[in-house]
């Protein structure tokens, strides 16, 4: 099985999830051993959520899952780089397409697009 450095940040990698057409950053996410091997046996994103400490597979509860078509791994393994098929067109729980939807402009935030999807719906809260 391909190895990842896990020891080095404690127990997590970061995860970099692109667009695998556009290149477009989507999302960073961490991976522990448990998604790193669910990612590699389903071929779904699936991420280590450390607000509530378990294994988060991207979109079961929005049904806006990560198909992935290729992953790198970086120079000291201890990196990792997605690059998906974003289901549904949202990868931020917030309903925009990227969880980069931010912009400083001028000393302000500035909003980026629109959200796809309106989260009080998807998540019923």
């Amino acid at each position: 099985m391909i190895r990842l450095n896990f020891e080095k940040m404690g127990g997590l990698v970061p995860a970099v999830v692109q667009d695998y057409m556009t290149g477009e950053v989507l999302m960073l996410a961490f991976m522990d051993e448990e998604a790193w091997t669910h990612t590699l046996k389903t071929g779904l994103a699936s991420y280590h959520s450390r607000s509530r400490n378990t294994l988060w597979i991207k979109g079961k509860t929005s049904g806006h899952v990560q198909r992935v078509k290729e992953i790198r791994i970086d120079c000291d393994d201890d990196t990792v780089l997605l690059k998906v098929e974003q289901v549904g067109g949202a990868a931020c729980h917030t309903g925009h397409r990227s969880c980069f939807y931010q912009k400083i402009e001028d000393g302000r935030v500035t909003i980026v697009g629109e959200p796809v999807f309106d989260p009080r719906e998807v998540y019923k809260k």
